[in-house]
């Protein structure tokens, strides 16, 4: 395991863009900040970053974990700042321990061999089990490095399928459970995946997709205001840089695993379940964008239905959101609206 400490992280913006008055009057002047490379299977390891103010009381109910979904790594999208502020720099503000995780294949991660071949030469890569696989030794670090028999798992889009099967199948090391853009069963593909045809080991996303893929969300009149203007190039900017092969494509690529798109064809798109919503005990929340296309508010009220022994479950949707709503006008509400659920345990 690999360890750095950044002792003095640079002072926050409190006054952050698109965030509301109450919102940025929380937002912590500064926080510390710890880097892991953690070991996950032979060969691989998982990048952790942990942030938190300094003196911070842990305890299960005030230690976080955000996964991220099948595009991009978590450090690069939940602890980006946008107009001086993260989403991981907010929740650590409130007084939490807060870890993001990358997958294996995403981000700062290892990366399979396979990414480095061409794509066609070897099926896909990361799939849940392995995924699963990286977020268990992730639980595992944090809570033998902060003594906890629990902690909250948060987790985006893919990241939801993989949280959800940890808090259904690990019930009792998980506080609470949120759920951000949740995918369910389909009855045709996903935009991830138009359908039909082989599957590499991982597919090139160029930025330009990537935007209209978003913009293409929302109604045609509101797209120019969605995201503020230079967040997705900051965004996109850092992302990139931490696919050594894809930045030098022309145009410049990131090169996605595909297993998830695999795992949508086998599992989802064929009516079966990956996991058991039914099965998680602890207090789940929901949150969908009103006007996410990827995964409409109609899974989220899916899955929402079979939580059928989470205590306290509720489901939010918010207003004028795509499936990246962090990086969005309106990210102000996603984060009180996750930070309200969460610190019901933690008062």
């Amino acid at each position: 395991m690999k360890r750095r400490l950044i002792l003095a992280a640079p002072a926050l913006v409190a006054a952050a863009a698109a965030l509301p008055v109450a919102a940025r009057a929380q937002a912590a002047p500064q926080v510390l900040t710890e880097e892991f490379m953690v070991p996950s299977g032979e060969g691989i390891e998982v990048f952790l970053r942990n942030k938190r103010q300094e003196g911070v009381t842990t305890g299960a109910s005030r230690t976080l974990l955000m996964v991220h979904g099948a595009g991009f790594g978590a450090s690069s999208s939940f602890d980006l700042p946008f107009g001086g502020l993260s989403w991981m720099d907010y929740i650590a503000g409130r007084g939490f321990d807060v870890w993001t995780l990358d997958i294996s294949g995403f981000g700062r991660s290892t990366r399979p061999p396979a990414m480095s071949q061409p794509a066609d030469q070897n099926p896909p890569v990361t799939r849940g089990e392995q995924a699963l696989v990286d977020l268990s030794a992730a639980v595992a670090f944090i809570r033998q490095h902060r003594s906890l028999e629990k902690l909250v798992l948060l987790g985006h889009s893919w990241g939801t399928k993989l949280v959800g099967r940890f808090a259904a199948d690990q019930a009792a090391q998980v506080e609470r459970l949120v759920l951000f853009a949740p995918p369910w069963l389909r009855d045709g593909p996903s935009r991830t995946d138009p359908g039909g045809g082989p599957l590499g080991a991982w597919r090139p996303l160029t930025q330009r997709a990537l935007r209209e893929g978003i913009l293409a969300q929302a109604p045609e009149a509101q797209r120019a205001g969605l995201i503020p203007p230079g967040w997705f190039e900051h965004f996109a900017g850092v992302t990139w840089a931490l696919d050594p092969d894809g930045i030098r494509a022309n145009p410049s690529v990131l090169r996605v695993p595909n297993g998830p798109v695999a795992d949508g064809r086998e599992f989802w798109n064929a009516g079966k379940p990956w996991w058991e919503p039914a099965k998680v005990t602890a207090p789940t929340l929901i949150v969908v964008g009103e006007w996410d296309r990827t995964t409409p508010p109609a899974l989220g009220l899916a899955v929402f239905g079979e939580l059928s022994q989470s205590p306290g479950k509720r489901m939010v949707v918010l207003a004028e959101g795509t499936h990246n709503m962090w990086m969005e006008r309106n990210r102000g509400a996603l984060f009180q609206a996750v930070q309200g659920f969460v610190e019901e345990a933690a008062a």
